[in-house]
């Protein structure tokens, strides 16, 4: 008998469940044109059937930092930017190999680099500098590099499936399509654009890479090769770009750099469009000591503190230098004097100095 019942409650149940979700959906095709396509976009049908929409990426927060209560303090002036559009998994093991650290010491073991040694592991990511491949490319994710302060971007190739690195641009979004036109002989579409005198038809689009005489003047740009056959070599740190001044068909372009520096560099050279990603690395403060060991870096020790055998500032009674300009251990010098013996001719105009 009471088996009966529950059975009968149960079919009732079912039962106003079915006709509430017919009475929903009687509504949704009455209230609309077009029945099929508003249907399957109403919330009620995903709450029905429980399926669950596609995933939204965190929007880009430039200039907000995150900061924490001092509970401690290494915690009081710890400051890092806020990046919840990174992926917070893994990286592709296939895009990477081991970093093996030397400490700053050479073969023979004797430091040729200071303030080198410990830190946490870490794998080398292969980034694809050269970008010759010129089919489209989707991103993935971008990513998280410990060896690098600018962040990168995992493309995979539409037609052979097959994933690479590069250094993200500012505000690049996943799904969107980027492509190399830096092999333009061999591209169909670059020689019938070239053939109709209208070579801007290229998308000048962030992420974008093709050589400096089919970009724009005055385009910002990053990821800048030195040589046409060169992988790049400026602009790759975060938050840096440069501008193109002028450009030709033959010849050497002018660009501007991040320190106003103009250059001349081949007009065949790549450059990708866009400014580096991670604005804000360079605000970001670390609270601790510690924290910068776990980077890799050890301390520093004033030359003043020294002996005067390990050091030209070393010595002497109380916190002298000798009243000498400041100079390195092996007597180069240190802040604002110059020690380049020969000018660099692809110099136009240099970096205006301190």
């Amino acid at each position: 008998m009471f088996i009966n019942r529950l059975y009968s409650n149960s079919n009732s149940i079912l039962i106003k469940l079915l006709n509430n979700h017919s009475r929903n959906l009687f509504n949704v095709i009455n209230n609309y044109k077009n029945p099929t396509f508003q249907l399957i976009n109403h919330p009620s049908f995903f709450s029905s059937i429980n399926v669950i929409p596609n995933r939204t990426y965190a929007k880009l927060t430039q200039g907000k930092f995150k900061t924490y209560t001092p509970r401690t303090p290494g915690l009081r002036w710890l400051k890092r930017p806020v990046n919840d559009h990174l992926w917070k998994g893994k990286p592709i093991r296939k895009l990477t190999v081991p970093k093996k650290k030397n400490s700053g010491r050479n073969h023979h073991g004797c430091i040729t680099v200071r303030h080198q040694g410990g830190g946490h592991k870490r794998r080398i990511r292969v980034i694809d500098f050269y970008r010759w491949d010129p089919s489209p490319h989707e991103v993935i994710r971008i990513e998280y590099d410990p060896n690098r302060s600018a962040h990168l971007a995992l493309l995979r190739n539409t037609i052979n499936e097959t994933y690479s690195y590069i250094i993200a641009p500012y505000n690049l979004q996943p799904g969107t399509i980027v492509r190399s036109f830096r092999r333009s002989s061999n591209n169909e579409s670059v020689q019938t654009f070239q053939d109709s005198e209208i070579t801007k038809v290229i998308p000048i689009e962030k992420g974008n890479c093709m050589p400096l005489k089919l970009i724009p003047v005055g385009t910002t740009i990053s990821c800048i090769g030195l040589k046409p056959d060169g992988p790049a070599i400026l602009c790759r740190s975060a938050g840096v770009s440069a501008q193109l001044v002028r450009t030709g068909e033959k010849g050497y372009a002018q660009v501007k750099l991040k320190s106003s520096e103009v250059r001349l560099i081949h007009v065949d050279c790549c450059a990708t469009i866009g400014t580096i990603s991670n604005p804000d690395h360079q605000h970001a403060t670390l609270g601790k000591a510690g924290r910068s060991r776990w980077l890799g870096v050890r301390p520093t020790v004033r030359g003043v503190a020294m002996n005067a055998v390990d050091h030209p500032h070393g010595g002497g009674r109380g916190k002298s230098k000798g009243n000498r300009h400041p100079v390195s251990p092996w007597g180069v010098l240190a802040k604002g004097g110059k020690t380049r013996k020969k000018p660099n001719k692809w110099v136009i105009k240099p970096r205006p100095r301190r």
